[in-house]
């Protein structure tokens, strides 16, 4: 499963790059404001920095602007995906992008149906929202587990790019299902190292090394 973090933080970004924990990056506009960067200037940066793709959203909400916001999106490098909402006319733009041989990311995805019309609309990433699923007392996970046998079912090149992420759980039950992309926060991403048994394991290691006397440096 490839891992995309999801932040408009260059400082966050670089220190898992450096680690080649980032096959791409998401952005939204909340994280932009988050940033408090200049739109254009900071995606800029961040497609320098990372190789894989950066989805950077449209803010209009009429297929005709979509488009034009997202081929000015798209030609800041190579790696954007234009990331659209999943509504009817975000499928128009998603249906013109994608076939000017652009990525789409349609994000704001909550059912199967919904994911099987931007796939049919060419779509290269669906982004099902499973922690917001999970907020209002649906099964997120399950969302991505019926994505996946639809998609399968049929052969659809799509990938199924799991968003809203809340837990380090949420990262390992997508990989066992069969999410190709899953896109986290930065500190969600770094929770996955942590396991309370390592922590004792190591603390009685380094006490027991205390105890020797000995030096390695």
């Amino acid at each position: 499963m490839k891992f995309f973090v999801d932040t408009a933080v260059i400082e966050e970004i670089a220190e898992l790059n450096d680690l080649g924990m980032v096959d791409g990056v998401t952005t939204n506009p909340s994280l932009i404001l988050k940033s408090g960067r200049d739109i254009i200037e900071v995606i800029t940066e961040i497609c320098a920095l990372v190789e894989g793709p950066v989805s950077a959203e449209v803010v209009a909400t009429k297929a005709d602007d979509m488009i034009a916001e997202g081929r000015k999106l798209a030609a800041i490098a190579p790696n954007i995906a234009v990331k659209v909402p999943l509504t009817w006319d975000g499928l128009k733009a998603c249906k013109v992008l994608s076939g000017e041989g652009k990525m789409v990311n349609v994000t704001l995805c909550f059912s199967a149906n919904q994911a099987l019309l931007a796939a049919k609309a060419g779509a290269t990433f669906i982004s099902p929202f499973i922690g917001r699923l999970d907020d209002i007392n649906l099964d997120g996970l399950q969302l991505i587990a019926d994505i996946r046998e639809i998609y399968d079912n049929y052969g659809y090149e799509t990938q199924i790019l799991a968003a809203s992420i809340r837990s380090a759980n949420h990262m390992s039950e997508c990989a066992r299902i069969g999410a190709d992309v899953a896109t986290a926060p930065p500190s969600v991403i770094k929770a996955m190292a942590n396991h309370i048994l390592t922590d004792k394991g190591l603390q009685q290691f380094l006490a027991d090394w205390a105890k020797t006397g000995q030096s390695i440096a």
